[in-house]
This record gives structure tokens, sequence and C-alpha cells, in this order.
């Protein structure tokens, strides 16, 4: 099975804060893995705690689509961007064995207890592996190219779909033990059932014991049980395409028609049930049944919640989720992730929902890197189309063959609404045609009779008109097929794809129709005169696999048998133009800018990188979706371009623009003193950064740091003009500004109150000779010759300084008042009065006042 596995190097899993002594972490019930994309780690979710007990970094994977599969012993993780596979068993944690695929979509891994499989849907391929090492046990299946399914139901039965042949199949794997590898042994194609017509589209979903399969074409739904012969249908009023989840839990299963919005449900003993899921667009998953309810997932992170009876309940909201979110029913619990959020949820069987924190650092393996910024949201939708009835299928072909004609076809323009079906009418009979497959062999013909066919398809509106084909006669004298196809994604978008020239069996080769094959169909893709074809960029899927077949035409118009199937390819090209790129102000650094983008669309092929430049000064970006450059001028504006890149070169720019921090601009709107303090107003322009500010005082005044609008400045001497200089700092660098004021003047009371009898009720009230209150000298002691006044008690004075001078007491006249300070006043010019006498405002605080 070389197209579809080999051991490789694989995606180097690493257990996060894991030793030899964690080892218990597959004992637990009721957990489930799960993947976030931008972190590039797979964590352990605990239904019943509703935490992360354990993370797995898978940097290899990181920003990548990643599929899981699990169980209580195995973890299987592929990476569908490059198709690594690694397996992880739970009862050791530090033995990882890794594998490779085919990248992209078209490959599916399922496990179910000691058995995994690998399907590729594409080649038809279905190969069971040994978890533990990854290991081919057996010989592959072969199957139809372009099967659907490959899921595990309940009982361990692997069910697969082959829409060419309407079939579809269960598998059961060779048996394995927990304890050693198998050795020998195959595994068995156990039952085929034949559920629709050969051509038609299938999806399908596994049951606790069997499969429910929906022929998309005619839209029946079958349902096969284990135990039961035959299958059961149920037709259903589907007007556009109608989707499967991959298991259904319980006995109704239910099918969303992602066109209409509407989910139908078919249960036991007839049940039927439908609702309409409220929102915009086509964008549904499909509805996941649990527990009696249906979950449905919305692209807009939403989950709509419905009880069996369709009556809505209350959604469940994601922020941002980063991509299509991962509903699994196990060990009874629904858990939700969203890959590219930092959250999941966990629904118990009474439907109560409870939030995980999947990057918390409390758990074995903590303490991650810190989680990425998120991106700007994605631009809006554009409008919705008009919608009417499809076109005419393009290039309506037919080639005879012997007794047969093969019919094929290219897309018809959908005009707005899905395409459910093409209808063939020809040779007195009408098929029904798949809209994934658009081939059509007709059987049962006569040799030598012309015969035409003609193909429209349709939508949800009805018929679009009809193409006919060319004439066509059956002949026995029919090419052989071309050999050894050969296909090549080549870096622009296009696939060549050749052949050696097929053996006209006497008569030339005029054509060769070119069939390409994806999972679950295959459509005519063009035609080529020449043994070589080029597929151009845009007809095929970036990141889906796809192999091809050719038909020789002849000079008669018969075709030969389909060549084998190429090898599967992914075509690719330039990645995706970065979306909702974002620039701002890296306000803590000088000369910087900040940039963050949605992640590119990768175009089939990994993104290696993000490249983001501006003004000849770059950086790359290998982990996550944000980078800042620096190295520019204050106040610069900067326009700057992210480009992402991958296998085919250098995407398209997204762009920008932002401006560096600038110094900051200080505006003083006043200034409002005191005696001993200044306030000073001001603003401040931080320049698209965060400003520190400051304000220092002039003449050894004090200062104080805080806030940009206002501080207030102590230590400050009375009557005293002052300039305050105001100082702003941010990342780019520091400005100042100044102002000037003077504070006001201080002033104190004379106080001398007299006692309450003889002398002492008398002692204060005039100025008298000897000693009283309040007399007032020139110099800082009592010398009559020196006094210049007496001031009458409560006469207030504007003090100036303070020096040290003769003791004075107040006795009782001023509470017992007692200093050697003096303190000069306005009175009769500049003098002193004994502080003793002088009662300051403000507190009395002589430290209020300078020292003379």
């Amino acid at each position: 099975m070389g197209t579809v596995l080999s051991l490789a190097g694989g995606l180097a899993l690493t257990v996060l804060g894991l030793g030899s002594a964690d080892q218990a972490v597959a004992s637990f019930d009721a957990a489930s893995w799960v993947w976030s994309k931008s972190k590039g780690e797979v964590a352990r979710i605990n239904g019943v705690t509703a935490k992360v007990d354990t993370r797995v970094d898978v940097q290899k994977a990181r920003g990548h689509a990643v599929q899981v599969v699990q169980n209580d012993r195995f973890v299987i993780l592929r990476d569908v961007t490059t198709g690594a596979i690694g397996s992880m068993d739970l009862t050791s944690l530090q033995e990882f064995w890794n594998a490779s695929s085919t990248s992209g979509i078209g490959v599916r891994v399922a496990l179910h207890e000691d058995s995994v499989f690998v399907i590729d849907t594409v080649q038809g391929l279905v190969q069971q592996l040994d978890p533990r090492t990854l290991a081919k046990v057996g010989n592959p299946l072969r199957f139809p190219p372009g099967v659907a399914g490959g899921v595990f139901d309940g009982k361990g039965k692997l069910w697969v779909a082959a829409p060419s042949e309407g079939t579809v199949t269960a598998i059961t794997p060779v048996p394995t033990s927990s304890s050693a590898p198998a050795t020998s042994g195959e595994p068995q194609r156990v039952r085929t059932e034949n559920v629709a017509q050969p051509a038609h589209d299938l999806a399908l979903s596994t049951l606790e014991d069997g499969v429910a399969v929906l022929d998309r074409t005619n839209n029946k739904l079958h349902t096969v049980k284990g135990g039961e012969a035959g299958f059961t249908s149920a037709e259903l009023p589907l007007t556009g395409p109608g989707t499967l989840a991959p298991h259904t839990d319980g006995e109704r299963v239910p099918v969303t028609e992602t066109d209409t919005r509407r989910v139908h449900v078919v249960g036991e003993k007839d049940f039927r049930a439908d609702f309409t899921v409220p929102g915009d667009g086509e964008n549904l998953q499909p509805a996941v049944a649990w527990e009696g309810y249906f979950y449905v997932a919305d692209a807009t992170g939403a989950v709509r919640v419905f009880d069996s009876a369709g009556k809505r309940q209350k959604d469940i909201g994601f922020r941002n989720p980063g991509g299509p979110l991962e509903l699994e029913v196990r060990e009874g619990y629904l858990f939700i992730n969203a890959p590219g959020s930092s959250t999941a949820r966990v629904v118990d069987g009474s439907h109560t929902v409870r939030t995980v924190d999947k990057y918390a650092d409390d758990v074995l393996g903590g303490d991650a890197p810190p989680t990425p910024p998120e991106a700007p949201p994605p631009p809006p939708k554009p409008k919705k189309p008009v919608v009417t009835k499809p076109g005419a299928p393009r290039n309506v072909r037919a080639a005879a063959g012997n007794a047969e004609a093969r019919v094929s076809w290219q897309a018809a323009r959908d005009n707005g609404a899905v395409i459910t079906r093409y209808v063939v009418a020809g040779a007195g009979r009408t098929f029904q045609v798949g809209a994934d497959q658009r081939a059509l062999t007709v059987t049962g013909l006569v040799n030598g009779q012309t015969y035409e066919f003609a193909v429209h398809a349709v939508n949800k509106k009805g018929d679009g008109p009809p193409r006919t084909s060319n004439a066509v006669r059956p002949t026995a004298e029919v090419p052989d097929a071309p050999e050894a196809v050969t296909a090549e994604a080549k870096p622009d978008g296009s696939v060549e794809i050749s052949w050696p020239p097929a053996n006209g069996q006497g008569l030339k080769i005029r054509r060769y129709t070119v069939t390409a094959i994806s999972e679950g169909g295959s459509a005519p893709i063009g035609e080529a005169t020449e043994p070589s074809l080029t597929i151009k960029d845009g007809q095929l899927e970036y990141g889906k696999q796809y192999a091809f077949t050719v038909v020789s035409v002849n000079e008669r118009g018969a075709g030969s048998k389909a060549s084998p199937v190429s090898d599967s390819v992914v075509p690719y090209t330039k990645p995706g133009k970065p979306e909702g790129t974002d620039a701002a102000t890296a306000g803590d650094q000088a000369g910087s800018i900040s940039v963050a983008w949605q992640p590119a669309a990768d175009n089939g092929r990994p993104i290696s990188k993000y490249v983001v430049s501006a003004e000849g000064k770059s950086t790359e970006v290998t982990a996550g979706t944000a980078a800042t450059l620096t190295g520019f001028e204050a106040g610069a504006t900067v326009r700057v371009e992210v480009r992402a890149v991958n296998e085919a070169g250098e995407s398209e720019p997204g762009t920008a623009t932002a401006r560096t921090v600038a110094l900051p601009r200080i505006t003083v709107t006043g200034v409002n003193p005191t005696f001993n303090t200044a306030t000073v107003s001001f603003s401040v322009d931080a320049g698209g950064g965060t400003a520190s500010c400051s304000v220092a005082a002039s003449g050894g005044g004090g200062s104080a740091a805080g806030g940009c609008t206002s501080l207030k400045v102590a230590k400050l001497k009375p009557s005293t003009k002052y300039t305050f200089t105001v100082t702003a700092k941010n990342a780019a660098g520091t400005v100042t500004a100044t102002t000037t004021a003077t504070t006001d003047a201080i002033f104190g009371v004379a106080t001398c109150k007299n006692g309450k009898e003889g002398d002492t009720a008398t002692y204060c009230n005039k100025d008298v000779e000897g000693r009283n209150g309040n007399e007032v000298f020139s110099v800082a002691r009592q010398d009559n010759g020196k006094q210049v006044g007496w001031a009458k008690p409560g006469t207030r004075l504007q003090a100036h300084c303070k020096r040290s001078g003769e003791e004075v007491y107040a006795y009782i006249y001023n509470n017992e008042k007692r200093s050697t300070w003096w303190v000069q006043v306005n009175y009769s010019g500049k003098n002193y009065i004994p502080w003793a006498w002088l009662n300051l405002e403000g507190g009395d605080n002589l430290n209020n006042l300078p020292t003379c």
C-alpha cells in the first residue's frame, strides 16, 4: 500500500511535563483528546471535571488541520496538511511510532479498540494497521476509486461506501490483543448491500450496530442493521444535498440539508421530525445526535441545539472558533472542540454545558507558550446571488463501447443553488447520476445502432435545460485503455497528466477523456487529442487528493475501458493572501509596530513561514500569526506587508498601516498653589504609547511622579516663585515643559488667652510694661530695646520664615507652648514674634516654614 502508508519521520510528538511516573493517564474514562490549531497541541479533556488534564505538543503540525481518532488506549493523529501520522499508546506515553500518508483531504484514519485502518478514499484502498507501530496488518482491501465513509460502528465493523457501484460494505479487522500485535490474518468483507444505483452520491453514518446510508441523488435514507437481512428505506423531502454526521448516537438519524438549513430526522417505527436551523448561509455542519437532542454547528461559531421534537434550546457559542467545530460523542459526553480557539465545551447526558480552557497551565504538560493574539475578524461575506434553475451541463460527450456507451459531462452552472443530481435520458431509459459523479456507462445497447443522450442538471429550483451528446454506435471494435497514467501537481495550481499512446487496434485514436477521482466521487475533467492533458489552475480544489483515469476514443467514436487509476496528487499553488492583516502601534517599544493577521489559506501545501516586511526591514514568523517590527523612526507612519510562503512561493501581501510611538506632547493647563504645595495640571499626548510623568520644582523644591493629568508637589516655601518642570516619558523618549507660579503666603494668629483669676485674668488684654504675650521684636529675643510692638490676640500675621532664638514659655496663655523658635512676620516690616505666641494656620506645623 505504498500510496497510502510508509514509515517516516512523522509528527514528532512530545508529551509536555510527563515522566515515567505519569503513566496512568490511560486509566481515565470519559475523556476526549482535542486539537488546538494555533497552539500545535492536542489536549485531553476529562468529561467529568470539564478540565484539561494532559497536553501533548505537536509543533510540526502547528497551524494545520489534524484528524484525531481515539479510544481509551490509543490516540491516532493525522496531519491533513502534510499527511504525517502519529500514534500514541496511552499506557506508555514515551513510545511514539510515526508514519505518513498522502497529504490533503482524501485519506481517513479509523480506530476501534486495538484495530486501526487507513482508508485512501481516492484510490479505494483500505489497509489495517497495528496501532502500536502503524505496521501493516494483512493486505489492503481494494474498492473502486472514489469511495466514501470509512467509519467504525459500535460493534467494531468498518463501513465503506462505493458510489460507483451503489454499495456499502462492512469490514471486520484481524483480531489483535492489547499485549501483542497481530502477526497473521486478513481483514474481511463480511457484508455488502446494494443500496443505490451505480453513480449515485452516497454518504454514511455508522450506528451502534450497522450503518445509515444517504443516497444523495434520490434522497433516500437506507438503514442497514446487524443481525437483520437487507435494509430499510425512507424517502426524504430534500430539495438540496443532504449530509450525515460520521456516527449517530441512538436510533434517530438526523439528515442535514445545508442549502435550506433544515434537519430531517428518521427514527424507529417510522418516526419522522424536521426543523429549521436559524441563521443565514449554507455552511452548516451535519447535525449530531446526542441523548435525544440534536446539535448543529454553524460557520458563525455557534452550535444550535434542538430537542427531540425540534424545539430550539439555548445555543452554544464560540468566539473566533478559527474554523469548523468538531463534535464527538464519547464515553457518555458530547465534546465540542474549536480547533482555532482556546476553549472547548463538554455536554453531559442532561445537556448541561461546561466550558473548558484548553490552554490551562495547571495540568500535566503545563507552562505552555502564551496564547497568540487573536487576529482581526474576517471581512463580511458577500451578498448571496439570485437563485435560479441550473444551466446546461458543459461538454456532454458519449463514447461507444461493446454493447454499451459511456456518457460524460462537465458541471453545469448551479446559478446559486447546489446541484443535487443530473438526469441522463437516452436509449429509451432515464438515469439519475450523482452531482459528484458526472459520468455514466449505459449497458444493454445494440452494436451498430445509433444512440444520443441528453443530460440536464437539477437544483432546488428545478430542472435546468438539457444538452445532447454526440451520436454514437456501439461496436466490438474498441481500443485498448491507456496504461501507466501519471499525474504531477505543479506550483502554479495546474496538474499535468500523461500516459503512453493507447493501442487503437488498427483504428486511429481521435481523443482521450480524462476523469478526476476524489473522495466519494469522480467526474470528467477534460479531453485531449495527444497523450497528455494539463488541468488548469482553478479546476481542481487545492489541498484535496485526486487521481485520474483515461479513456481512449477511436475514429469511430468507440471508447475503451477506463485506464488503471493514477497515483494520487494534491493540487497546490502559492498561499492565499493573509486576510485581516492589522497593524498597531507597539506602545512599549520605540520605533516598533505590532502586526497580526488571520492564517492564510495554504492552498494545498503547508505554510512554512510568514514574511512580515516594511521599509526594508523584515522578520520571518514560523509559529503563530503575529509579529513585531522594530527599528523605525519615532512617530513614523509605516506600511507593512505580510506574505505567506509555501512550497510554491510567496502569496500576495496582506497590507496594513500603523504609526510608531511618537515623542509625548505636554500641555500645561494650570497650577494651583498653597503655601507649601502646588498642584500642576497638564495633559499628555502619549504618541500612541504609554507615558509616565513627573513634576519637579526649582530651587530645591519637591517633586512628584505618577499619572499624566495632574501631580501635587510638596516641600515648597511659602510666598516663593517656583519653576515647575513637567516631564513625560514613553518608549520613544522624554520631553519636558515648564510653567511658573508663586506659592501662597502662610499666616499665623497671635494667640494669648487670659487665665481665670488674679493677674492671669487680664494678662493678655493689652501691651503693658514688662513681659506679656504677643510682643514683637526686631531680634529673636525678648529685648525691651528691640521691641517694635504688640499684636492684639487674634491678629492674623503673614509668616515668612523661622529662626532659633531665646526660649519663650507661653504658660497657660497658649496651652503651655514652649519653644526657642521665632517666626519672622509682617509687622511694621519684617520682625519676629515668638512661636510660643503665634499659632500657624494649617495645623501650627513649624516645618511648613523655611529657616530664615
